[in-house]
């Protein structure tokens, strides 16, 4: 018997002890941990729910870690506090694990969501992501999202193309995260959802604050007075609101008063930082990175990895999912470099 089999006493009653607990805790709209319903049966963990161990197949995937180096808003910022990918992600975990907590839902659910929603980020942030589309539009008639191609990655992309076989209530919560999708299942998806949209108003404000695009008197006088007058303080606004709404309702919504100034932060942002003159200045750099990228792979199937060659290489669509794969794969000092290398003479890009 192996040491581990010697000390199980913990393990073996542990599935039983927290279901038992979710029944007393949780609210009965909860999601309940057990059973685990995957698309490829396999044992349980002994010490951790299914959910935990989704959470723990998403931080320890080569998708996750990518996310590092993965644009928000501002491009190679030069400055060590803005926010990256995987900032935000994290941002947003913590954050939908508050409201989950006090509507006594599923937080270990809410938390593997939250991890991996944003796995299928290509480069750029929002930006690639719209030019990606548009690549993938012009030339083949298809289309990106990276909301589909999140859950891509952890069903087909990583372990060499046997993905995470995370649990249904997961992966739903990561393909609908998105207000442009159809709600999510459950409403641990729906926490991060909302708060997505929560933390990256507030966050990318409190960036463009930093890196001297907007000034402070320039924020909608309206919604400040509604929500407060830091980031920190309309988050926590916009937390309460949330979950007293949410008790009375029965389901994840935000007051009118207070939804409804979120909703101006919101197009303020869109107007004066998303698609204001100093990010669009950017767009057509960038534009012109990834479309060089994409031709280039596009034209040239071989140098993809994986890809055979012996009969000249995949066609249509199967072409079109590999570039993308590889592109929306990169982060984006990898993007640069490769199209440095691909643009720039070695002798004089030294």
């Amino acid at each position: 018997m192996s040491v581990a089999g010697e000390r199980d006493v913990v393990a073996a009653a542990f599935a039983q002890r927290t279901t038992e607990a979710e029944e007393r805790l949780l609210s009965p709209l909860a999601e309940r941990s057990y059973p685990a319903r995957r698309a490829r049966a396999e044992d349980d963990c002994a010490l951790r729910t299914p959910f935990q161990r989704d959470r723990d197949r998403i931080v320890h995937c080569k998708a996750f870690r990518r996310l590092t180096h993965k644009t928000q808003v501002f491009v190679a910022p030069r400055g060590d506090h803005y926010r990256t990918r995987l900032t935000h992600t994290l941002e947003v975990t913590t954050i939908s694990r508050t409201v989950a907590r006090a509507l006594a839902l599923n937080e270990d659910l809410v938390e593997a969501i939250g991890l991996g929603h944003d796995l299928g980020h290509p480069p750029f942030g929002h930006i690639g992501e719209d030019v990606l589309d548009a690549c993938l539009r012009e030339r083949f008639g298809l289309s990106f999202r990276h909301y589909e191609h999140s859950l891509r990655v952890v069903d087909e992309l990583e372990r060499d193309g046997a993905g995470l076989n995370l649990t249904e209530q997961v992966r739903d919560g990561i393909a609908r995260h998105s207000s442009r999708t159809p709600p999510p299942a459950t409403l641990e998806g729906a926490i991060v959802r909302v708060i997505d949209r929560v933390a990256y108003i507030n966050h990318d404000i409190d960036d463009a604050l930093r890196a001297g695009l907007l000034d402070e008197r320039e924020l909608p006088a309206e919604a400040i007075s509604v929500l407060g007058g830091t980031g920190s303080a309309r988050i926590d606004a916009l937390v309460h609101d949330m979950v007293e709404e949410s008790e009375r309702a029965g389901a994840i919504v935000q007051g009118e008063r207070a939804g409804g100034a979120m909703s101006e932060l919101r197009d303020f942002m869109f107007e004066r930082v998303y698609l204001g003159p100093a990010v669009r200045a950017e767009h057509d750099k960038i534009g012109a990175v990834l479309r060089r990228l994409f031709e280039h792979y596009v034209e040239r199937p071989e140098l993809l990895p994986g890809v055979q060659t012996e009969a000249g290489g995949p066609e249509g669509e199967e072409l079109a999912q590999r570039v993308t794969d590889y592109i929306a794969g990169m982060t984006d000092r990898y993007c640069i470099r490769a199209y440095t290398e691909l643009q720039v003479p070695r002798a004089f890009a030294r």
